[in-house]
C-alpha cells in the first residue's frame, strides 16, 4: 500500500473542498492510505507542507490541491509559475514524487469548480509514480 501526504490549500476553499474530496475518493480507489494532510493557506504555501511531508519515511509520495483563480493583475501567473517550479525542486530534492494537482491560472471561480477533479488526478498520479519508482 502506498503512503499518500496530501497537501490542500485553504484559499478558495469552496472549490479545494471538493478537491480534497475527490482526491481522497481516489485514493481508497487506488488502496493509497493518507498518512498525513496538511492544510497551508494558499498554493503558494503548499511547496513549503509538500517539503515537509516528503521529508518523512512514511510518506511514498505528495500529491498538492489547490485553486488559482484570475483577480486584477497577473498575480495569480506568478503564483502559479512558483509553486509548480517549487514543487517540481521538492519532487527531485527529497527524491519524493509530488503531483501537481493545482487548478489555474487564469480560470474563473466557476471554471476553477469545473475541474475540481484534478485533486483525483493528482493523486492518481503521485500514486502511480510512486510505485513505479
Amino acid at each position: 500500500m502506498v503512503a499518500l501526504g496530501l497537501v490542500v490549500a485553504e484559499f478558495n476553499r469552496s472549490v479545494t473542498e471538493q478537491m480534497e474530496d475527490a482526491a481522497l475518493e481516489a485514493a481508497a480507489d487506488a488502496d493509497a492510505e493518507v498518512v498525513e494532510t496538511a492544510r497551508v493557506p494558499g498554493v503558494y504555501d503548499a511547496p513549503l507542507a509538500a517539503d515537509r511531508l516528503a521529508r518523512r519515511e512514511s510518506v511514498d509520495c505528495v500529491a498538492v490541491v489547490g485553486a488559482i483563480v484570475t483577480g486584477d493583475t497577473d498575480h495569480d501567473q506568478v503564483i502559479a509559475h512558483s509553486t509548480a517550479q517549487k514543487l517540481t525542486d521538492v519532487s527531485l530534492d527529497r527524491d519524493t514524487p509530488v503531483a501537481y494537482g493545482v487548478t489555474g491560472p487564469g480560470m474563473s471561480g466557476a471554471e476553477a469548480r469545473e475541474r475540481v477533479e484534478k485533486g483525483a488526478e493528482a493523486v492518481d498520479s503521485a500514486v502511480h509514480l510512486a510505485e513505479a519508482l
